[in-house]
C-alpha cells in the first residue's frame, strides 16, 4: 500500500475546534458518506482481511467478521501519549495502519491523550508543552500521508471537559469494579513496570484508558500489543455490566530496537530506532550499525523493518548490488526475502543498504514538509528545546 495517493492537506477533522459546528458536522456528514461508498467497492471479506491484516492478534475474529456485517463504518479507535520524539512505528506504521482502516470503510478517532501526558509527568507535567508535541505529531502524520478523510483527531482535554457528567462517572464505576492489583498490571500501557512506585494519579491512569474506549463509542481498538493488558479490561468490564457487544482488539506488532535482545524502540536511546525527523546519513548509520546476523531471521530488527514498514508501503523490496554478489534483485514477498536470506544468497551487506534507502525515501516527504513549511518548522524547534531542557 503506497500511501502518497493520500490527500496531504489536514482535514476538517483535525482542525475542528476552530471550524463553526454546521460546517464541521457537514464535513463529517460527507467523510462518512464517502466511506460508506468506499465500502461498498470491497466484498465483506477483503474488508475482514484489510483489518485483521493490521493486528499480530485479534480478539476476536467472528466478532469482527459480525460488526463488518452489520455497520456500515465502524469506529475505530486509537490514541497516543504526546511524549517528545516520534519514531518510525509510531509515524510510518501508524500511518499504514489508519490508511487500511480508512479503506475498509472505517472512521478512527484518534486519542490525543494530552491529560494522560500529565498524569503520567511526560514533559514535566507540563500541559501546554505536551499540547505542542501533540500538534508536531499531527504535522508529522500529515506530511508521511495519513488520509485525513477518514480520522477524526480528539484532544482528551476538550473532549472529557465537554462532556464530564458522562466521562467521569464511567471512570469511577471501572475503578469500582476492580481492584488495584488488576489496574496494575496495566501499567505497561504508560511504559511502566507495576514494580515501580507510582504517583497516584499514574495508578489512575488505566480507568481512564478503559473508560476512553467507551467514551468515544469504539468498536475496535487498534493499538500495540503493549497496550493489550488495559483493552482486555475494558472486555472484562462488559462483563460486570452485562454489556453483549464487546470492544474488539485489533493489537499491532511492536517492532524491536536495533540492538541485539531489545525487544521494544526506545526513545531514550537514539541509536534503537529510527525517529521521523532523522537525517540522511543518521538513517544510514543506525542501520549500518543494527544487529543483523546473518542467515537467522529470528529476532533479527533489519528484517522486521523490512516486513512491516517497506513491503506494506511500496510492495517490494529492492536490492542493488554487483553481479559477483548475485546481481540486483527485487522481492516481491516476506517469504521469499527469508528463503534467500536463510540459505544465505542474501547477506546483511545487502540487506542494510537496500533497508537504508527505502527508508530514506519513506522519510523524505516529512523532512520536505519541515523544511518548506514555517509553522511546522517551528513546531519542530520548539519541542526541540523542550528535549534539552527535560
Amino acid at each position: 500500500m503506497d500511501p502518497s495517493s493520500a490527500p496531504s492537506s489536514s482535514s476538517s477533522a483535525a482542525s475542528s475546534s476552530s471550524a463553526p459546528a454546521p460546517a464541521a458536522a457537514a464535513a463529517a456528514a460527507a467523510a462518512v458518506e464517502d466511506l460508506a461508498g468506499g465500502v461498498a467497492a470491497m466484498t465483506l471479506e477483503e474488508r475482514f482481511a484489510l483489518l485483521r491484516g493490521i493486528g499480530e492478534e485479534c480478539i476476536q475474529e467472528d466478532e469482527l467478521m459480525r460488526l463488518l456485517q452489520n455497520k456500515p463504518v465502524p469506529i475505530c479507535y486509537d490514541g497516543f501519549e504526546p511524549s517528545g520524539r516520534m519514531h518510525i512505528a509510531q509515524g510510518i506504521v501508524k500511518t499504514i495502519n489508519v490508511n487500511k482502516m480508512v479503506r475498509a470503510g472505517c472512521k478512527v478517532k484518534i486519542w490525543i491523550a494530552d491529560w494522560f501526558g500529565q498524569l503520567n509527568n511526560k514533559m514535566g507535567g507540563d500541559l501546554k508543552k505536551i499540547q505542542t508535541v501533540g500538534r508536531y505529531m499531527i504535522e508529522i502524520w500529515k506530511a508521511a500521508g495519513m488520509n485525513l478523510d477518514g480520522v477524526e483527531f480528539l484532544w482528551s482535554s476538550e473532549e472529557i471537559n465537554k462532556r464530564a457528567g458522562e466521562y467521569w462517572p464511567l471512570v469511577m464505576d471501572i475503578a469500582r469494579k476492580n481492584n488495584v492489583k488488576r489496574i496494575m498490571r496495566c501499567c505497561q500501557i504508560m511504559g511502566r513496570s507495576d514494580q515501580e512506585e507510582l504517583t497516584a494519579a499514574q495508578i489512575f491512569y488505566p480507568c481512564m484508558q478503559c473508560a476512553d474506549i467507551f467514551f468515544l463509542k469504539a468498536d475496535i481498538c487498534q493499538l500495540g500489543m503493549d497496550q493489550r493488558k488495559v483493552n482486555m479490561l475494558a472486555r472484562e468490564y462488559c462483563d460486570d455490566i452485562k454489556r453483549k457487544n464487546k470492544p474488539i482488539i485489533l493489537s499491532h506488532h511492536m517492532l524491536p530496537g536495533f540492538k541485539e535482545g531489545q525487544e521494544k524502540m526506545s526513545k531514550s536511546d537514539p541509536s534503537s530506532a529510527i525517529f521521523m525527523e532523522d537525517d540522511e546519513a543518521q538513517v544510514n548509520v543506525k542501520i549500518k550499525q543494527a544487529f543483523c546476523p546473518p542467515k537467522i531471521v529470528e529476532g533479527n530488527p533489519c528484517l522486521e523493518y523490512i516486513k512491516y514498514i517497506v513491503f506494506p508501503w511500496f510492495g517490494r523490496f529492492e536490492v542493488v548490488r554487483k553481479e559477483s554478489n548475485g546481481g540486483n534483485k527485487t522481492f516481491v514477498t516476506m517469504d521469499e526475502l527469508i528463503s534467500d536470506y536463510e540459505t544465505g544468497a542474501l547477506h546483511p551487506a545487502d540487506v542494510k543498504p537496500a533497508l537504508a534507502k527505502a527508508i530514506n525515501e519513506i522519510l523524505q516527504p516529512v523532512r520536505d514538509h519541515f523544511n518548506n513549511s514555517s509553522e511546522a518548522k517551528v513546531l519542530l524547534n520548539t519541542v526541540k528545546k523542550y528535549r534539552v531542557t527535560n
